[in-house]
């Protein structure tokens, strides 16, 4: 390449536009070196997070110094790997070696740093990204606003006064704001969704077990997931990729082999027989909602509609089992320190520990039952479309909303449409339709287990037919 396209490529991966395979590209060909990148970022960092509060570290230091030994590998021919020179965050309940995990709490922050990378964390490393910091989040990631009350509230970079949403609020912030192309959240109930939805990027929560757990702080361990959230299909694509494979460290996590997804994105939706959720997913969204996933419907000519059965009953399902399992967790703490929680979480962890233990063995009951019956819908199709979220981004501070006539809380309630998909563990890509002169909104591509690829495939369509796109904000 000459030198002006050269010069170009590297003014590309350097911006806040880049986009990670763009920024890997070009400093695989070195046009630009991972120093100049990571510098970059760091930059855009102390210029936007003081109006964002996205990070709870920064990790200058250490990610110039990982950023050159990207730059070493390059110089010594040899592979930097595919993510080479990518700077990445992580919401701060991922174990980062020589960073306390704070898992957005008080508690935490007198404990030890941690001794090494959770899995994640390691393998992005070694698909040569650069960590460059932790990110804010609901405490012990209970909630959907990331208005934590330890580390101040995270705004939402397409309107500063809205919720980025939660828990994984600062890993949708800092990608909506263009300070790094990708990072890593958690999604228990939605927390992955959410924030991608009210943020206006791409966000894959990933089958129950297909990603390695290991050294993220629990918060429910039966319905805990963590995935990638970026501004492509395909830097999404990519982050899964090099974080798949099985881990003895984490006893859910499956023994299946990596099944690479990123090269089958080009597929599209060619032989899939696409659905639209109705009844409960119809019921509760606002106009505006039903719009955008209507819009991605016709898009992908989705044929029918379909119903899952119960939804509202595993919904509720998953609020007793959320309560019951988090509170058990931090019981201790509860007892001992209860003033060093967040207040709203300490009265939904108080609530929890009195939920009786039939209620919960029924939850599990019942969450069997939910989960072969919605499995047996996917015999007939391969993707169901759903809302992710009832309503564009609230503001900050706001309490309730109204939806389908009915005063609402708004806390609780930006994860109607997550919790019943996230309850029995199916893959989610969360897919954002931009709004002229209005705030962004999610749509859930729902597949059967381990069909990542199904949702993935939908989503790098949608965004090649310009339906769905995550503009910096």
């Amino acid at each position: 390449m000459s030198a002006a396209p050269a010069a170009a490529s590297a003014q590309v991966a350097t911006s806040a536009q880049a986009d990670a395979l763009s920024i890997a590209a070009a400093v695989r060909a070195q046009h630009v070196t991972a120093e100049a990148v990571a510098t970059a970022a760091l930059q855009r960092i102390r210029a936007q997070d003081g109006a964002i509060r996205a990070f709870t570290a920064v990790l200058e230091a250490q990610a110039l110094a990982d950023a050159r030994a990207v730059d070493g590998r390059i110089a010594a021919r040899l592979n930097p790997g595919p993510l080479a020179g990518v700077p990445f965050a992580v919401k701060n309940l991922f174990d980062v070696a020589g960073l306390t995990t704070l898992a957005g709490s008080k508690i935490l922050a007198a404990h030890p740093p941690a001794a090494q990378d959770a899995t994640a964390v390691a393998r992005l490393k070694a698909a040569g990204a650069v960590l460059v910091g932790a990110l804010n989040m609901d405490e012990f990631a209970y909630g959907f606003t990331t208005e934590n009350e330890h580390y101040g509230p995270t705004r939402n970079p397409r309107a500063l006064e809205h919720s980025a949403g939660g828990s994984s609020g600062g890993s949708g912030a800092a990608v909506a704001a263009g300070m790094v192309p990708l990072t890593l959240g958690s999604d228990t109930n939605g927390s992955i969704r959410v924030p991608a939805s009210l943020c206006g990027i791409f966000g894959l929560k990933p089958t129950y077990g297909r990603l390695s757990r290991a050294g993220a702080f629990p918060f429910v361990g039966s319905l805990d997931h963590i995935g990638p959230l970026a501004r492509s299909v395909r830097d999404v694509a990519a982050a899964f990729d090099a974080m798949q494979g099985p881990d003895a460290r984490d006893p859910v996590c499956t023994a299946r082999p990596a099944e690479p997804v990123l090269g089958q994105l080009a597929a599209g939706t060619q032989g899939l027989r696409i659905a639209l959720a109705g009844g409960y997913f119809r019921e509760a969204a606002l106009p505006e909602v039903l719009e955008a996933v209507d819009r991605v419907a016709s898009a992908l000519q989705a044929a029918r509609r379909v119903e899952l059965p119960e939804a509202h009953r595993a919904r509720a399902a998953a609020f007793v089992i959320t309560a019951a399992e988090g509170a058990n967790l931090h019981l201790p703490d509860l007892k001992t320190r209860p003033e060093d929680f967040d207040g709203a979480t300490r009265e939904r962890f108080i609530a929890g520990a009195l939920v009786p233990a039939t209620w919960y063995l029924q939850a599990q009951r019942f969450r069997r039952w939910y989960r072969d019956r919605v499995r047996e819908l996917f015999r007939d199709v391969d993707l169901i479309l759903a809302p992710a979220t009832p309503c564009a981004a609230p503001r900050i501070g706001q309490a309730t909303m109204n939806l389908g006539g009915v005063e609402l809380p708004v806390r609780p309630n930006l994860g109607l449409f997550t919790q019943p998909i996230s309850f029995i563990g199916l893959p989610v890509l969360c897919v954002p339709v931009q709004r002229p002169g209005a705030l962004p909104v999610g749509v859930q591509l729902i597949a059967a287990p381990y069909r990542e690829d199904v949702v993935l495939r939908a989503g790098a369509a949608l965004e090649a037919a310009g339906i769905c796109a995550a503009p910096v904000a």
